[in-house]
């Protein structure tokens, strides 16, 4: 299982997701034509779940493909919100045990297999499907959707998709399909020629949609319930007024823009989404798909939030938005994964917070004591806990009325504590 044990359980081919279709009746063709495939470095999860949400509203039967879960497996495969049934999973592995011991998937191949043919088998109108690395050879690979989606291009899982921005772009390229139309999220000089030339040599019309879309913030409302307010431009037209959502973190902005994208996309395909579908959507987007981890509140007193950003990039949006939200002493739980470079983000944090260093019940959790040691070169200090659990028990109990609490460095940190 790659999400537990890392590089060696990593196969970069799509042979065994293409046995595993033609066991299961090849229900990738199911989905041609009715899915909408999403790539990117940060932000596929969020963008994922707000069209999910989106289409949910506009009455359409949704299905959900995303990864890693945090607390249930089956937070991975959802039709309209509700995970797969525990029978269905136990079904379908019993159904194909034996074929699947001759055919040696990953954890991920199988999963795959399984939400094509869950999705298929309820007959959803439109599927959304996330990668789970890179593009090119994920084994979601295997669609021909009606609308591909790339969010942006950072540093993560170099050592799978390449040293350079250029070369992971490529990777993540490789979702672009012949003459399927492709949002690009983020507009940067090292990945754009990349993504240009390959949408021209597949005939597929390109949008960068921070090119097309504005997001403004209002204001952070609070109806006894925190929401994100803000202002969706189009070439400085309103498409959006006011929208409100329920993802109050600031680099909802750079989603919000590939996800307003997307939906006049889809507008042009026939998709029937009324603004009051698209409000209804964005606002109630974690109500509607469960989604979980994204600048996420644990407490109120003292204040805590966690959130799953574990590359450079999106420790950077963490470490943003936690400027823009008021306290006086920081107190940041840290755990990160043993195959993550993990000095630039070190390197990047602040250094008058508290840190709280632990590691998550994986085999790939990297050792807190290796992890305090490491950190120390940095200027990064604090105290070394056995678990993510006393490791936060002891920042709550360490945090002053006007402090925050923040957990995070890794998603599976994350999942032991949402």
């Amino acid at each position: 299982m790659y999400q537990r044990i890392g590089h060696a359980a990593y196969k970069a081919d799509l042979n065994n997701t293409i046995e595993i279709c033609k066991l299961l009746g090849n229900p990738e063709k199911f989905l041609n034509g009715r899915c909408i495939h999403i790539a990117g470095t940060n932000g596929k999860g969020s963008t994922s779940h707000f069209l999910a949400s989106i289409l949910q509203s506009a009455g359409y039967k949704t299905g959900l493909y995303t990864s890693p879960h945090l607390k249930d497996f089956r937070e991975r495969i959802k039709i309209n919100g509700k995970m797969i049934p525990k029978k269905r999973v136990v079904d379908f592995v019993e159904k194909n045990k034996f074929a699947f011991e001759k055919i040696q998937p990953s954890f991920f191949e199988m999963t795959v297999g399984l939400a094509f043919d869950y999705f298929k088998g309820e007959k959803v109108d439109i599927a959304i499907i996330e990668t789970g690395m890179g593009g090119r050879l994920d084994s979601t690979n295997v669609i021909t959707p009606l609308l591909s989606v790339i969010t942006n291009i950072g540093w993560d899982h170099e050592h799978f998709l390449g040293n350079t921005l250029a070369k992971i772009a490529n990777e993540k390229a490789g979702i672009i399909k012949p003459e399927i139309p492709v949002v690009i999220g983020e507009t940067q000089s090292e990945t754009e020629k990349i993504f240009r030339q390959k949408a021209k040599a597949t005939n597929s019309k390109i949008y960068f949609s921070d090119k097309l879309f504005e997001v403004k913030s209002s204001q952070l409302t609070n109806k006894n319930k925190q929401y994100l307010e803000v202002d969706i431009l189009e070439r400085n037209t309103v498409f959006l007024k006011k929208a409100e959502s329920e993802l109050t973190g600031i680099y909802q902005y750079k989603n919000l823009k590939a996800v307003a994208a997307s939906v006049k996309l889809l507008h042009e395909q026939d998709f029937h989404i009324s603004d009051k579908a698209l409000r209804n959507g964005l606002k109630n987007v974690v109500s509607k798909t469960g989604i979980m981890g994204r600048w996420q509140k644990l407490s109120s007193s003292p204040l805590a939030y966690c959130d799953t950003g574990h590359n450079i990039d999106g420790i950077k949006q963490v470490l943003a938005q936690i400027a823009l939200t008021s306290h006086k002493k920081l107190h940041f739980v840290l755990g990160v994964v043993s195959d993550k470079k993990i000095e630039p983000i070190l390197n990047i944090l602040p250094k008058d917070a508290v840190y709280y260093f632990c590691c998550p019940q994986i085999p790939r959790g990297l050792n807190e004591l290796e992890l305090m040691d490491r950190a120390v070169s940095s200027g990064v200090k604090g105290h070394a806990f056995k678990s993510v659990k006393s490791a936060y028990s002891a920042a709550l109990k360490k945090a002053k009325a006007k402090d925050l609490v923040f957990v995070g460095g890794s998603t599976f940190v994350v999942a032991e504590v949402v």
